[in-house]
């Protein structure tokens, strides 16, 4: 059986930016509305979180910041996904050392992987962390769908948990 991260609801939240930088008293704010309004678990650094034009290190300070100020009253899942599998694996190692719960890893844009990419670029990152894994479908975003086959490989990795599917093709009957 696979572990559960959370039941209920969970916010993908948006990062806050003043003059160029992460505006943390404002993110603060957000985290702690979250927290009162009995919401279940927070996502940050997804794209809701402008994650795409963040900087490693404004990523990291993010993560980091959020996990403090939930002070485990509440999973912190951190988006840590990436094109580049080694970016990937040192954001995810990062944020497991500093408390988080769990990853949302977004499949790799631009490159255009293969089935068979793609499945060894979650089997590289699951092997480097023993968070769980939420797997980001998005394909409006990334140019890639992770498709049922392809999702069936992946949740044979045991810290392969989730999926958080953002694809139209599913639910618009198209």
């Amino acid at each position: 059986m696979k572990p559960i991260i959370f039941k209920g609801v969970c916010t993908a939240i948006a990062t806050p930016f003043t003059n160029d930088k992460v505006n943390f008293e404002e993110f603060g704010k957000l985290i702690d509305w979250q927290i009162e309004e009995g919401i279940d678990a927070i996502i940050v650094c997804g794209t809701t979180g402008e994650a795409s034009t963040m900087s490693n290190y404004e990523k990291m300070e993010t993560i980091k910041f959020a996990v403090n100020r939930a002070k485990k009253q509440v999973p912190i899942i951190a988006g840590t996904g990436s094109n580049d599998t080694k970016k990937v694996i040192e954001l995810s190692k990062y944020a497991e050392n500093i408390g988080a719960a769990a990853l949302l890893i977004v499949t790799p844009y631009y490159n255009k992987t293969t089935a068979k990419g793609l499945i060894k670029h979650y089997s590289e990152i699951a092997s480097n962390t023993n968070l769980p894994i939420i797997l980001y479908n998005v394909p409006s975003r990334t140019g890639i769908n992770i498709e049922p086959e392809i999702c069936f490989e992946l949740a044979k990795i045991p810290n392969i948990v989730a999926i958080k599917e953002a694809s139209r093709k599913y639910f618009s009957g198209s």
